[in-house]
């Protein structure tokens, strides 16, 4: 598995988030060969959503290294995740992961969704 230096420009990850990804993976404790696979599909109320979830890596996979976690990204999702920042919030509003896309020309009222 070769770690692609490409993908560090591709998406953002604040120290908050890279913490709770850290934290997930202790709990869960996945196998080495799991990353945290970033994407996005067709969906949602404005047309594209986000989606997170533990994969092993697949052909064509770029990777961030946070520090010993893997970010696993698909070329397809890359295309639509270039300049996004994955945050963490924890407030009055709720607690979660936070994506940040100044590509999106639309979002919807939840963030999980938008189009460009």
């Amino acid at each position: 598995m070769n770690e692609v230096a490409a993908s560090q420009k591709i998406v953002n990850v604040s120290d908050r988030a890279v913490g709770e990804i850290r934290a997930i993976f202790e709990r869960e404790q996945p196998d080495d060969e799991v990353g945290l696979r970033l994407g996005v599909v067709g969906g949602g109320c404005s047309g594209l959503s986000y989606q997170m979830d533990f994969s092993e890596f697949r052909s064509g996979d770029q990777i961030l290294d946070l520090e010993g976690v893997r970010l696993l990204l698909d070329p397809k999702s890359a295309i639509y995740l270039k300049g996004v920042t994955l945050d963490f919030e924890d407030g009055f509003s709720g607690k979660g992961f936070v994506f940040r896309n100044p590509n999106a020309t639309n979002t919807c009222g939840c963030g999980e969704s938008f189009s460009i």
